[in-house]
């Protein structure tokens, strides 16, 4: 049976990339640190994906194991060496940590297969696989580095499907019957239900970035300050509701004009992105949507990255400001970036987290912005 080794037996690897591989005909390994769902994997061997719809259609994940990389390190190894495709779907801030392990698969892999491996980064960022693949490279020696032209190959992706917290009790996994998986490249590759390739994949990740991962954020942002339990409830709220559309104008108008979008075509894509959001069937929490809030501001992400983009494309930017204030404004205290963003701002201002997380010069327009939309929607 054909292998796929998925870093991350999370809620997405199990609910979106896991079961696409097993549904064409793979067994699939799960690495992962968590004990439990690792055990439970080996023990149970399967698990349902359960649709987030009134009927909850289900489909039955089976060819499913586990293996622990702190514990299972040459197990692991060997997977790797087996396996046609390597995929991940971790945090972009992981991808560092599990390098030297996947280097030391490759390594191994190189010297025993002639076999093509196909290397995935599943994650929310742009070139998370170039992001990957720099990291691995630190990893392998001279002659590894050489043995690599036409048998690893490494391809960005952008990945799309609502996936919230779940009971930890079990494997199964609800998820919307929405997703997307686009995967850039122009190599003929081996046959995965559900994955989509294309020969450029900026117009993708950018367009689901700044419009599915940006308007989630609002929505949580505001729904936090406002009180609001899930995203669904949130949206409920007409006023919420109109600045997230505002909001999505704003990255709208960079992706038309960056990448020659159809206008209309793309209102279409963030009205049918808005009905997704107010599907009551998730039961989505905002603070589940809005945690780590630092990652989200960061200079590349959803929020700062299509405000200076539209900066520079002399484009409006004021709500997606607003946006980034509501943010400084998120003070779960459950969460740890939340509660640093809050310490940073109480000893040294707004704008010391917009320089720090941001990239964002104090003197910067967009930074006095920010701090103007912080004030108002403080007061």
């Amino acid at each position: 049976m054909k292998k796929a080794v998925h870093f991350g037996a999370g809620n997405i690897g199990r609910g979106f990339i896991g079961s696409l591989f097993s549904q064409s005909g793979y067994h699939v390994t799960f690495v992962d640190i968590a004990d439990q769902i690792i055990n439970k994997l080996n023990e149970e061997k399967k698990y349902n994906v359960v649709l987030a719809t009134e009927e909850k259609e289900t489909v039955t994940i089976e060819n499913v194991s586990g293996l622990n990389n702190l514990h299972q390190v040459e197990d692991v190894i060997q997977t790797i060496s087996e396996a046609t495709y390597l995929t991940t779907a971790i945090g972009p801030n992981i991808l560092p940590r599990i390098a030297p392990l996947i280097a030391r698969g490759i390594t191994s892999r190189l010297s025993s297969s002639n076999e093509k491996l196909y290397i995935i980064a599943c994650e929310n960022q742009i070139g998370a696989t170039d992001i990957l693949k720099e990291h691995i490279m630190e990893n392998l020696d001279e002659d590894t580095k050489a043995k690599l032209d036409g048998r690893v190959y490494f391809f960005n992706s952008a990945v799309d499907r609502i996936v919230p917290i779940q009971d930890q009790d079990s494997l199964d996994v609800l998820v919307e019957p929405y997703y997307e998986w686009v995967v850039e490249t122009k190599e003929s590759i081996p046959h995965v239900e559900g994955m989509t390739i294309v020969g450029d994949l900026a117009p993708f990740i950018e367009r689901k970035l700044f419009t599915v991962n940006t308007g989630h954020a609002v929505i949580a942002y505001f729904g936090y300050l406002q009180g609001k339990e899930t995203i669904d409830k949130t949206l409920a709220d007409d006023q919420i509701a109109n600045q997230v559309r505002e909001t999505l104008k704003e990255t709208g108008a960079y992706l038309v004009k960056q990448y020659g979008l159809n206008e209309e075509e793309h209102t279409a894509y963030i009205n049918k992105n808005i009905e997704r959001f107010k599907n009551p069937y998730l039961n989505d929490g905002v603070t589940r949507v809005g945690r780590a809030p630092i990652r989200k501001l960061g200079p590349e992400d959803r929020l700062v990255r299509p405000t200076t983009e539209a900066q520079k494309a002399g484009l409006p930017y004021s709500n997606l400001a607003k946006a980034i204030a509501a943010a400084l404004l998120f003070d779960y205290q459950e969460d740890p970036e939340a509660t640093e963003i809050q310490s940073i701002i109480k000893a040294d201002g707004v704008a010391a987290v917009l320089k720090k997380v941001s990239h964002l010069e104090e003197n910067s327009e967009i930074t006095q912005e920010v701090m103007k939309q912080y004030d108002l929607l403080k007061k």
